[in-house]
């Protein structure tokens, strides 16, 4: 019997390790990544309306201070309201600048502020081994 209840308390306890909430910094990471792929599929989707190549570009890295610029310059753009994907993808960008500025705001570490960075953003380098093989 003892040796049952050491073995739940195990379990519990390892069970509640991996079930610990997310940090600030990961939310917003995870969250910035998917508001990025989420535009990219926007901007790449066959029933496109015209109004969704006007939109401002967006490109999220968090460690980029002009970020917050340019999640209020997304969320505040007048157009394409009627679009069901703009808006749920306006909602998502306000509410990881909600996070950012109120939750997190100690929590964050901002490593530039080059705001051309966001508009020109470098390609991720390719891995050798997958071009050579």
């Amino acid at each position: 019997m003892k040796t049952l209840l050491s073995l739940i308390a195990l379990l519990s306890a390892a069970l509640s390790a991996n079930a610990a909430p997310p940090t600030c910094y990961s939310r917003v990471l995870s969250l910035s990544k998917e508001i990025t792929e989420s535009f990219k599929e926007l901007q790449t989707s066959k029933a496109e309306d015209p109004c969704v190549e006007t939109l401002p570009r967006l490109y999220l890295d968090i460690h980029n201070y002009c970020v917050l610029a340019k999640l209020r310059d997304f969320v505040a753009y007048p157009r394409c309201e009627r679009v069901l994907e703009v808006s749920e993808l306006k909602e998502k960008a306000r509410s990881l600048y909600t996070i950012m500025i109120s939750y997190c705001r100690r929590d964050l570490v901002f490593l530039t502020d080059d705001c051309s960075a966001l508009e020109n953003p470098v390609p991720a380098p390719v891995d050798p081994s997958i071009t050579d093989s």
